[in-house]
């Protein structure tokens, strides 16, 4: 039964996130963030899904995590370090109950994504950036407003912590 509710909550938040981001923010362009110069890339929301995140805390989120091809490849692969040009994205919303799902199971145990809250990308360039491990670092308001400099200067030495070339987040095939 805890794997039905895990895979219920799981497909409610990937179509969730589907349907909040379609006609979202932050198609590309826009403003770049500072120190790294990162914009928002391209088509980022056609990529492909690398796994699904739920933080709690102060985060208290849900985050679909996408990569582009060359950062999927090397996902699949378990190539690591990741190439160049590997890029993987994070979407964060709030969640929220969803009274729908709650009404079927009869009673309150479903989330969805909420309003989204921030949205943040890694792009590896082991020349550009062998400061930082390889990686720039981008962060983006719910608006597509780039983070402060001093947001950014996080970055690196939290993901520095990970074990898998700066990467926290594993591939979910």
């Amino acid at each position: 039964m805890r794997w039905i509710t895990f895979l219920l909550i799981v497909v409610a938040t990937a179509v969730g996130v589907i349907v909040l981001t379609a006609p979202a923010v932050g198609q590309g362009g826009g403003e770049a963030v500072p120190i790294f110069g990162i914009k928002i890339p391209p088509g980022y929301r056609d990529w492909k899904l690398v796994s699904v995140a739920h933080e709690e805390g102060n985060l208290h989120s849900f985050a679909a995590i996408l990569g582009n091809d060359v950062a999927i490849k090397a996902y699949r692969s378990g190539t690591l370090p990741f190439p160049d040009g590997a890029i993987i994205a994070a979407l964060h919303y709030g969640h929220v109950p969803s009274e729908e799902n709650n009404k079927v199971f009869g009673r309150a145990q479903s989330f969805v994504p909420g309003p989204p809250t921030n949205f943040q990308f890694m792009i590896k360039d082991s020349k550009k950036w062998a400061t930082t491990g390889g990686w720039g670092f981008a962060h983006f308001d719910k608006d597509g407003k780039p983070g402060d400099e001093a947001l950014l200067k996080t970055c690196a030495p939290c993901h520095a912590k990970a074990s898998r070339d700066f990467v926290f987040t594993q591939y979910a095939p």
